[in-house]
């Protein structure tokens, strides 16, 4: 409740345009994504800079938000359809996923890129991680901001998960969906007095010390490695 706290304490609750986040939200949702012909880079560039102010960071918050429940709904129902066809019990805790994709593997799909929702998680996603990352200091002022980390890690465990389990190619918009949300998590927990424990994913992949090769977006050269445990120590120890 320390965002409560901090309201109430003197900070005046942020001024919201609740037309204004709708308007911002669908220009997120149509007018970017895998169909428009604009390089990813320069999609998640514009989309960030559209979200600018506290109702870009209401509609960021709002985009995570939307991924991580459509896609949990996503691994709910293959988890169901699975364990019906098999007679295994599989779980499918939100905290952590990767037991689940562990005993399912290659048969369960990564839910990230067909969402209800229609955010693409190299463009729309990658954005609106990038702003509630920047905004961290600004989120108390707008919502409790742990369950939006819990929601932020979530799609970090999907991410890398599909990677390793989810035949999920790694090129260098993955990577960079990757970084940007060790980066706001990292940004969130240093803005919180008492930030929650990482949770299970997190910690196993701190342990490690593997590279990952990275392919070029369009086609198979690999242009660069990346150590998810090396980028998460300093972050998360910090």
């Amino acid at each position: 409740m320390q965002w409560l706290r901090r309201i109430l304490g003197g900070q005046q609750p942020v001024q919201q345009d609740p037309a204004r986040q709708e308007q911002l939200l669908q220009q997120v949702r149509h007018h970017f994504g895998a169909r428009v012909p604009t390089p990813v880079a320069d999609q998640v560039a514009a989309v960030t800079g559209l979200l600018a102010g506290d109702d870009g960071l209401i509609v960021a918050a709002r985009v995570v938000g939307e991924v991580a429940e459509e896609a949990h709904a996503a691994i709910l129902t293959q988890a169901f359809e699975l364990q019906r066809r098999t007679g295994r019990w599989l779980v499918a805790d939100r905290r952590n996923y990767r037991p689940l994709w562990q005993v399912a593997g290659p048969q369960l799909r990564t839910p990230l890129f067909a969402l209800p929702c229609g955010f693409h998680p190299y463009v729309q996603v990658a954005a609106a991680v990038t702003v509630v990352g920047d905004g961290a200091t600004r989120l108390a002022r707008i919502t409790d901001p742990e369950p939006l980390l819990a929601q932020l890690f979530e799609v970090f465990d999907l991410t890398v998960a599909g990677w390793e389990y989810g035949q999920v190619r790694v090129d260098v918009d993955a990577a960079s969906l990757a970084v940007r949300l060790i980066s706001a998590t990292q940004q969130i927990r240093a803005a919180l007095d008492d930030p929650p424990r990482l949770p299970p994913p997190v910690r196993d992949l701190m342990r490690r010390n593997n590279r990952i090769e990275v392919y070029h977006p369009a086609g198979d050269r690999v242009v660069g490695t990346i150590n998810l445990g090396a980028e998460l120590r300093p972050a998360m120890l910090a």
